[in-house]
Parts: C-alpha cells; sequence; structure tokens
C-alpha cells in the first residue's frame, strides 16, 4: 500500500460525517488518504478544532483546502470518484459545488439532529 498522498479532517461527533468517511475509506482502497477525526484526544490537527468542526477541511500537496475543494481533492484521491474532482479543478464547476456546499451547511445542524 502506498503511503497516505491526502490529508482529510473531519468531525467524528457528526451522524453524517462518520458516514460519509466510513463510505471514503471503503472507496479509498489504496489508501491514499489519512482520515483524522478532529474529536479524538491528541488528533494532529493545522487549524483550531472549531474551524475544522465548522467546514470540511483537507492537505493536498502541502496545501490547506477547505469546503468543496477540500471535497474535490478527496474525489482525486479515489480513483472511482477522481472524474468528479478532476472537474472540479474548472473554476465555474468549483464555484457551483461550493455554493452548493454553502446551502448543505445552513441545513447540516437539521440533518445532523435526523441522523441521530
Amino acid at each position: 500500500m502506498a503511503s497516505p498522498t491526502l490529508t482529510v479532517w473531519f468531525d467524528g461527533a457528526c451522524p453524517l460525517c462518520t458516514r460519509e468517511i466510513a463510505l471514503m475509506r471503503r472507496l479509498d482502497r489504496a489508501q491514499r488518504i489519512e482520515f483524522v477525526d478532529v474529536v479524538e484526544p491528541g488528533a494532529s490537527c493545522p487549524l483550531d478544532q472549531a474551524l475544522l468542526m465548522a467546514r470540511f477541511h483537507a492537505r493536498e500537496d502541502g496545501v490547506l483546502l477547505d469546503g468543496a475543494a477540500a471535497f474535490a481533492a478527496m474525489w482525486r484521491a479515489i480513483p472511482l470518484l477522481r472524474p468528479l474532482g478532476l472537474l472540479a479543478r474548472i473554476p465555474m464547476i468549483l464555484r457551483v459545488l461550493e455554493w452548493g456546499y454553502v446551502q448543505f451547511l445552513k441545513v447540516r445542524p437539521t440533518l445532523q439532529r435526523l441522523a441521530r
């Protein structure tokens, strides 16, 4: 197995996040992604925990990304999703994805309550 090429920080206290990350782990058969649960004691985090829990973050090639750009980086690391991640490199597509992500963040608390 190759060493991870991408680090993803996620909110392990969020039922939506843990389900999504579980799916991404299954799809990441080459183990290219290091998944870091920011609520775990001693988790190595590049930013304040509250910031990492408020928006999705990833580090790709030494660059810290957030929001839709972080999701796109994660998709690029997974062969099945790589085409989506490459499409997101087109600025207009990334802007649309970011808009959708911001809209999702508005309803995330309600969805979290329903998922519990």
